[in-house]
């Protein structure tokens, strides 16, 4: 009897054991599914499909803030930058929905790169994504709250430089009426009818150009460009005009950089750099051209060793119609619109552009431009990143008129 009730009691004991094992057991794996999903968060189905064709900016962050998933959209926008967010107002938003729990819409204006001259207007909406998650959805709203600027800023610009070539235009067709029977003046009244014609169109379509890039209806900042591709096309834009000056060009780029953006326009604003830099230099002179990385930028930097500019001037220079040197101005056609043009295409892009000199020892101009941030999450590079380059002879026509403008 004894026996039987030791073996009954070692059985039940067994049995208890192998319950309270797996208990543990089961406990520990639910455990471990916890953290796994912790650290390995799921995103809702659809969510990626969403964000792939989302025009707009769109970001999905996890508890701590992590972004998770972030739209083409939002990295060409500079808002995400090594899976986190840039600004401290978009992260004030996202505390505001987690703390209530109620979607929050707001208009912000924030910096479009740290260097902080061309900001960002942005309608923003940050609800919640299921239990743990936050979707912010970022519009860009800066073009319409430049319009009534460029609207006025381009008749501004219009009655201030158009009316002196007009006026020319009126006197010298006065000129050839009273001359028409001394054929040596109509041909020299003609020839300079002919210039001020010229110079009328060229200050027209730079205007134009300038009116656009400022409304940014020119600008596709979803695709991925070459830095080292742009440079080259942009000095080569120049080989004929060096030659025949007997400057050397030298270029030293390597770095295989990649920057959002559009390829005409930044093709456009480095040769007016190198034209500059050749116009003002003297016969038989030096440029240099280089790239290079500096941790999450790229600089493109222009060096002359020309006439150089004077310091009350360097802060003038990206004003429109602003001219360091109004004879040679004047000799090279320079309408003062070439280095305003490279400032507003640099500061579309979320970069900067910056000037030293010293006078008679030359001048060196650098664009800065926020290297090209790589897809966070699931999904490919935008669309387009690869596609062959776009048609830009419309801008490198326009680009050839504007040799020798220094601002």
């Amino acid at each position: 009897m004894d026996s039987t009730w030791a073996v009954l009691t070692a059985l039940a004991f067994g049995i208890f054991l192998g319950a309270a094992f797996m208990v543990m057991l089961h406990v520990a794996e639910r455990r471990g599914s916890s953290a796994a999903r912790v650290v390995a968060p799921t995103i809702p189905d659809g969510v990626d499909q969403v964000l792939e064709v989302l025009e707009s900016a769109g970001v999905v962050l996890d508890p701590s803030n992590n972004v998770l998933r972030a739209s083409p959209g939002a990295l060409a926008m500079g808002l995400v930058r090594q899976q986190s967010l840039v600004h401290p107002e978009l992260l004030e938003l996202v505390a505001a929905v987690r703390r209530s729990g109620d979607p929050v819409a707001d208009e912000l204006t924030v910096a479009r790169s740290p260097h902080g001259d061309s900001p960002l207007r942005l309608r923003v909406r940050v609800a919640r994504l299921g239990t743990r998650f936050v979707l912010l959805l970022a519009e860009d709203r800066t073009e319409s709250f430049r319009l009534d600027e460029v609207r006025r800023d381009f008749v501004a610009n219009i009655s201030h430089e158009l009316k002196t070539p007009i006026a020319s235009v009126s006197l010298l067709a006065e000129a050839l009426d009273q001359a028409a029977d001394e054929p040596d003046q109509v041909r020299r009244f003609a020839g300079r009818l002919s210039v001020e014609a010229s110079r009328l169109a060229h200050i027209t379509s730079e205007v134009i150009e300038l009116s656009r890039l400022q409304a940014r209806d020119a600008l596709r900042p979803d695709v991925l460009v070459d830095v080292d591709e742009i440079v080259a096309a942009a000095v080569d834009q120049n080989r004929v005009v060096a030659g025949g000056k007997r400057v050397d060009v030298a270029v030293k780029a390597g770095t295989r950089a990649r920057v959002y953006g559009d390829r005409a326009l930044m093709i456009v604003a480095v040769h007016n750099l190198v034209a500059n830099a050749i116009a003002y230099s003297n016969e038989g002179g030096r440029v240099g051209v280089g790239v290079k990385i500096e941790g999450d930028e790229v600089e493109i930097a222009v060096t002359d060793q020309g006439i150089g500019i004077e310091s009350d001037d360097l802060e003038r220079v990206f004003e429109r119609f602003y001219r360091v040197d109004q004879a040679r101005s004047r000799n090279t056609g320079g309408s003062g619109l070439g280095l305003s043009i490279v400032k507003h295409t640099v500061q579309n892009h979320g970069g900067d552009v910056r000037v030293w000199s010293q006078p008679g020892r030359g001048s060196t101009f650098m664009i800065t431009l926020p290297l090209a941030e790589t897809s966070v999450g699931a999904g490919a590079e935008p669309d387009g990143a690869e596609a062959a380059p776009a048609d830009v002879r419309p801008a490198v026509k326009r680009a050839a008129t504007q040799q020798g403008e220094r601002t």
